[in-house]
């Protein structure tokens, strides 16, 4: 099995601390390929009915991008491996912060 595609949607805009607009984004699933063709696997929690969107349309935009090289077709929490920490701090209690890049 092989990992083709990050299954993602926007969720909304955040202003950063420069005050650039940037998008939000959700990663839902992932589509997979084996020796019978292409698959999708979408997380259980998602519900298409709470992506914002234009009220005029009764579909959601699904973007698929092919996976980064750092996590490769084994990483990602969708692959139920174990997370690679970011950093491990010299300190007496060493934590990794929620929000860094895993």
């Amino acid at each position: 099995m092989a990992k083709k595609y990050d299954l993602v949607v926007k969720t909304g805009e955040y202003t950063d601390s420069s005050g650039e607009v940037k998008a939000r984004y959700q990663n839902i699933g992932v589509v997979m390929e084996n020796d019978k063709g292409p698959y999708m696997l979408l997380n259980r929690t998602f519900n298409p009915a709470g992506v914002p969107g234009n009220a005029d349309r009764d579909n959601i935009i699904v973007s698929m991008f092919e996976p980064k090289d750092d996590r490769g077709s084994g990483g990602g929490s969708s692959s139920g491996a174990p997370r690679k920490p970011a950093a491990v701090l010299d300190d007496d209690i060493p934590f990794v912060t929620m929000f860094s890049n895993w």
